[in-house]
């Protein structure tokens, strides 16, 4: 009975020695002072919500022949727009972004549409590209610019694709085939060259933390960068991922990976760079391919891009081109909202002034190939991120993440055991680098997001039945809000 008594008190023991918190030995974190973005257009978004509804109700011909007028009067009133270099204020930018926000609740209720806003969109952003080659994009004009109709106006377009029958939904946009002399090969029917970079959203919650949690919230969450054998043809993608750190997949496995889009982009061929040598972009992605096997590079919860020891996704990239004499992400990401700060910190985040992946496009050293989504994973992306931005106004309210502390020795033994396999190579329940307190955090955020998402999918289930659509993005994000548990 003794021997029992021993045993268990020694279970006690054990169990309350790894109850004691750890202290907090995370260095002072690299802190942004900007100011997140804001739209403020909820009159506009309500306008335009309206004007579908009462499109719906129009007959087929009548709103046929108005659309096809508001076509031709955006077209005759953006003339020559595409001749002449803009600076980013030129009031030209404000123009196209009210002219298409104005027609694109029109087209979303037409029964046949014609794929006029995907090309004129197409044409826009290309043209933006061309014309932030000569910006300073550290200026606020220059960065606001191009983030309202970059990213605005994709989301009008995806607006219009959520409206569409899946017969009208158009997957793969093909914007701009920049030149390389780089091996390639087709990915879903896109031409991708070695060295190019694949910008992608993942479908695990924290993919939408990294997609909105910046001061410009984007779509994108990883980076990958393919390098091509030049002998076999084979394509091989290099990446960071949180339970393994950087690793080589092939194109199986990179596809297999659950993704809700992804955008090709390709350094531009008029780099000085790659003007003196062609080849430069198959180098760059030949280096980190022969870098991550020649050692193992754990995921970088800290996303300090100075330190290559350790590497987050976006890094993977600009690390490979650093060696080579270009610098990615010409303006710094910043995340200062400090709600945003407090949950990213609870991962074990440092630095606020970092690479965000969604900041990439945004990059006029590169060109944007092609995008890619189809139905079922766009509305995937909206409903987590509609999901995400409602945690992120808690966030900010003060609302920080928690865990059960009777939880924590449990969590502090699979944490020892996950350390046992990551010693022989495999990946443990808790990844390198993430200890058992940010485990449990982890935890409690995929806890709220799942309750919140199952609910808002349920109210929007109702809202299509009711309303006879789709709710639009804004919607979607106020019946979020109202889904959060109290």
């Amino acid at each position: 009975m003794k021997k029992y008594l021993k045993i268990l008190l020694f279970i006690v023991a054990m169990y309350l020695l790894l109850l004691i918190p750890v202290p907090n030995l995370q260095n002072e974190p690299r802190k942004a002072s900007k100011t997140p973005f804001l739209w403020n257009q909820d009159t506009l978004l309500n306008t335009l919500e309206t004007n579908f509804q009462q499109a719906l109700k129009t007959s087929s011909n009548e709103l046929d022949s108005l659309v096809l007028t508001k076509i031709n009067n955006t077209e005759l009133k953006l003339l020559g727009f595409e001749d002449a270099v803009h600076a980013p204020d030129d009031s030209i930018f404000k123009k196209i972004e009210n002219e298409f926000y104005e027609i694109a609740p029109y087209i979303a209720a037409q029964k046949n549409k014609s794929d006029w806003y995907i090309r004129f969109y197409n044409r826009v952003r290309k043209k933006v590209k061309l014309d932030s080659r000569y910006w300073d994009m550290s200026t606020p004009e220059a960065r606001i610019t191009t983030y309202r109709l970059l990213y605005g106006m994709r989301a009008t377009v995806e607006e219009i694709l959520l409206q569409s029958t899946d017969d009208q939904f158009i997957s793969t946009m093909y914007v701009n085939d920049e030149h390389s002399k780089a091996p390639f090969v087709n990915l879903l029917g896109i031409k991708v060259h070695s060295g190019d970079l694949l910008v992608s959203r993942g479908g695990a919650e924290v993919s939408a933390f990294i997609s909105r949690g910046n001061d410009f919230p984007g779509n994108f969450s990883h980076v990958a960068i393919v390098h091509i054998d030049n002998k076999t043809n084979e394509p091989y993608f290099i990446e960071a991922h949180i339970e393994k750190g950087v690793a080589i997949a092939t194109a199986d496995q990179y596809l297999k990976d659950k993704k809700l889009r992804f955008m090709v982009m390709r350094p531009r061929a008029d780099l000085p760079e790659l003007i003196k040598n062609p080849m430069l972009t198959y180098e760059a992605s030949l280096y980190i391919f022969g870098e991550s096997q020649k050692r193992h590079i754990p995921y970088d919860f800290k996303m300090n891009y100075f330190d290559a020891s350790a590497m987050f996704c976006s890094e993977v990239g600009s690390y490979a081109y650093k060696q080579h004499g270009i610098k990615l992400w010409e303006f710094e990401s910043t995340i200062s909202s400090i709600g945003i700060s407090n949950w990213l910190n609870a991962f074990g985040v440092e630095n606020f002034v970092t690479q965000m992946p969604s900041d990439l496009e945004y990059d006029p050293m590169l060109s944007i190939v092609a995008e890619w989504r189809n139905k079922e994973t766009l509305f995937q992306d909206h409903l987590d991120n509609a999901v995400m931005d409602a945690l992120i106004s808690r966030a900010n309210q003060g609302e920080r993440l928690d865990y059960n502390i009777w939880l924590l020795p449990v969590a502090r033994i699979v944490k020892a055991y996950s350390f046992v396999l990551t010693l022989f190579g495999k990946e443990g329940v808790i990844p390198e680098g993430m200890n058992a307190e940010t485990a449990l955090k982890n935890n409690d955020f995929v806890d709220r997001f799942q309750k919140c998402k199952l609910l808002t999918k349920s109210k929007i289930d109702r809202f299509i039945v009711k309303n006879g659509y789709l709710p639009p993005y804004w919607q979607m994000v106020r019946i979020a809000e109202s889904s959060l548990i109290k």
